[in-house]
């Protein structure tokens, strides 16, 4: 009869499908741990969050352990020494557990003959953990386990704060909720939070933001279910604050899915929107509906490409826009560790093609005086107002404003750039974000 999975077995098999393969971490993880007990499961995930934080160092000092380069065909048991790395050096396993139960899953995993190997390297990680410290010092690299290029990239977005950034980006992101103050005030949510045993706290700003101090099965929130609270970030909050749209305007939410920032939209008019929910993949538009069907909430659903108006544009064009285009998502590295693996640097600029493509086609869909909010969760000048910056310049109906229809909104710490503002990661809890708003000058 076959063994069971053990938690570290389907860490290392989820890490291997990332890493090796090119898989995302949403779509490798819960299937991975499926099968196993709730404690187990949480062991499992807090493992493979763990050692993809951490993947760019952990990879470079198995490669320096080794005498000679792992075959391809070999190359899970570089990514099982790097699992034993990281609860040797980044998580609270008892030292010599992390070395025996490491070997014990080269077994499961039907690698028997690696166990000599693992044995040697990490006893001897235990036995130089002053010197790895030193190593991990001198090299950046290492230091905040990330690669070169994105360094680079980061250093030159953030030059005053690029070592924060870079620190923050290694942290965990804490679980933040929106209220939806049409329904219930952030005081008694928080209230309600709190008699039901969840430690919470209110954020001055945006209005309707609080955190959690602890991670939690959502759907146990009092007011979860009844849509009465989401869960969102609360630098992702900003969007329909500073879009805020009116009640009976006509909206788009051009890049939609999963649905958290169309149902704050909606929220903020109290529902009274005439909204398009865009997106090009139809799967996720599913997320979209689930989300707005708990809000209670409704909008026009299209599955289509932006630029493609002939498919699915009535013509009508739209008073607001929210433009929140798909990017290098390194402002939530946090969230998704698996961003810093799978990302190269050749992919910016493609990614900036699209996104300057995408903008020129929402431009076309708005009123004359009507706002446009281009946002990324990117932390990169190539994507943000490198993209927004150029196209104002081209563009004579263009007009960059500070935020909000009626006057600025501001939020306080974010940094300015030549068109829009730029959230650090941290800021507040809160990922990574640009936002950039735009009006469309009549005549």
């Amino acid at each position: 009869m076959a063994r069971q999975p053990a938690p570290r077995q389907c860490a290392v098999e989820a890490t291997e499908q990332v890493v090796l393969h090119g898989a995302s971490l949403n779509s490798v993880l819960e299937p991975a741990v499926a099968d196993l007990p709730v404690r187990e499961a949480a062991w499992t995930r807090a493992l493979v969050y763990t050692t993809l934080r951490w993947y760019p160092q952990l990879e470079v000092l198995v490669r320096e352990s080794l005498d000679r380069p792992l075959r391809r065909k070999d190359g899970v048991i570089g990514v099982l020494l790097a699992q034993g790395l990281a609860e040797i050096l980044h998580f609270s396993t008892r030292d010599h557990a992390a070395v025996r139960e490491t070997a014990e899953t080269a077994r499961r995993i039907h690698r028997p003959g690696a166990v000599g190997l693992i044995n040697a390297i990490l006893r001897r990680a235990l036995r130089e953990t002053d010197a790895l410290e030193v190593r991990i010092a001198e090299d950046p690299v290492l230091r905040h386990a990330c690669p070169a290029w994105l360094i680079e990239a980061i250093e030159a977005a953030w030059p005053e704060r690029a070592e924060a950034v870079l620190g923050e980006l290694l942290r965990e992101a804490p679980l933040t909720l929106r209220v939806n103050t049409r329904r219930w005030s952030p005081d008694d949510a928080l209230a309600a939070l709190r008699e039901a045993g969840f430690e919470a706290s209110l954020h001055d700003a945006p209005e309707g933001a609080l955190t959690l101090a602890a991670a939690t099965d959502v759907t146990a929130l009092p007011g979860f279910a009844d849509g009465r609270l989401s869960v969102q970030d609360v630098s992702a909050q900003w969007a329909a604050h500073l879009l805020a749209p009116r009640p009976g305007e006509r909206v788009l939410d051009a890049c939609s899915a999963p649905g958290g920032k169309t149902g704050h939209l909606l929220e903020g008019a109290g529902g009274e929107l005439d909204l398009v929910a865009l997106d090009n993949d139809a799967t996720r538009l599913e997320q979209v509906r689930e989300n707005l069907d708990r809000l209670q909430l409704d909008a026009t659903l299209t599955a289509a490409d932006l630029g493609d108006t002939d498919a699915w544009w009535d013509g009508r064009p739209f008073d607001a826009i929210l433009l929140d285009v798909p990017c290098s998502a390194t402002g939530v590295i946090r969230r998704h560790p698996d961003i810093k693996t799978l990302r190269r640097a050749d992919d910016i600029p493609r990614l900036a093609a699209e996104q300057a493509r995408l903008l020129r086609a929402a431009w076309g869909l708005l009123r004359p005086g009507g706002r446009l909010l281009y946002a990324t969760c990117s932390l990169l000048d190539a994507e943000n107002h490198e993209v927004v910056t150029p196209f104002v310049d081209a563009t004579g109906d263009a007009r960059a404003v500070d935020a909000g229809p009626d006057g600025p909104v501001m939020i306080p710490g974010a940094a300015s750039r030549s068109t829009g503002i730029a959230i650090p990661p941290g800021l507040a809890g809160g990922d990574g974000f640009y936002y950039a708003l735009l009006e469309k000058v009549d005549g």
